[in-house]
């Protein structure tokens, strides 16, 4: 007796699901980071209409314009947190957009300098932090390799001046074997004290005597 087989090799095969373990689903692609950019020697960035730079305290920018324009025909508009430069009669700004950080417009200007030359300082409220970039969504820095410009000594206040010279002193000092600051402190009062108190200045000399002997 022949027994006739319903299976067909050419039908598709699908494989049972199991609600309680689902199918891995494939990994998400990441998301598109945007290139970090290495600054220029002013930590900024040098772009097609404009160029701009920064210190932990301020922002520069220097758009430059055609030779001989006038005061009158800049537009330049800083917020605290928007900024537009352009020039009168023009439609499209040279540049627009959100700041990257939030900055002073009471301490923020902006200059023309030779009839060529727009030069724009914003102040930073955070002055501890670098920008990454310029506008929001625009190119980005990797901060990481920005080169801060070296303190120096007569722009810190008094104390901090002072302390900072002590500090340096004291290395050469060490470097060159010689008491540090606070060596030739103690020096200086023991000497006074021995020069108040002869006797005492005795004692102390026969103890370092006796304590050669037993050495």
């Amino acid at each position: 007796m022949a027994i006739i087989s319903d299976f067909n090799d050419d039908a598709p095969q699908t494989t049972p699901t199991n609600e309680n373990n689902p199918s891995p689903q494939p990994p998400k692609p990441e998301e598109n980071k945007p290139e970090r950019l290495v600054p220029n020697k002013n930590n900024g960035l040098d772009m097609e209409n404009y160029t701009w730079g920064q210190s932990l305290e301020e922002v520069t920018i220097n758009v430059p314009v055609p030779k001989g324009t006038k005061g009158a025909f800049i537009q330049c508009e800083i917020k605290k947190t928007h900024i537009k430069v352009g020039l009168k009669g023009k439609e499209t700004p040279i540049l627009e957009g959100v700041l990257f950080k939030p900055v002073k417009t009471e301490d923020s200007f902006w200059s023309l300098e030779d009839g060529s030359n727009v030069s724009i300082l914003l102040t930073k409220v955070d002055r501890q932090d670098w920008w990454k970039s310029l506008l929001e969504g625009g190119p980005v820095i990797d901060t990481q390799k920005v080169e801060p410009e070296p303190s120096k000594l007569s722009d810190l206040d008094l104390e901090m001046r002072s302390t900072m010279e002590k500090m340096m002193f004291d290395q050469r000092q060490k470097e060159l074997g010689l008491p540090t600051s606070k060596e030739i402190e103690n020096q200086s009062m023991m000497k006074k004290m021995m020069e108040q108190h002869p006797e005492m200045a005795k004692q102390f000399a026969n103890a370092k005597m006796m304590g050669n002997k037993m050495g």
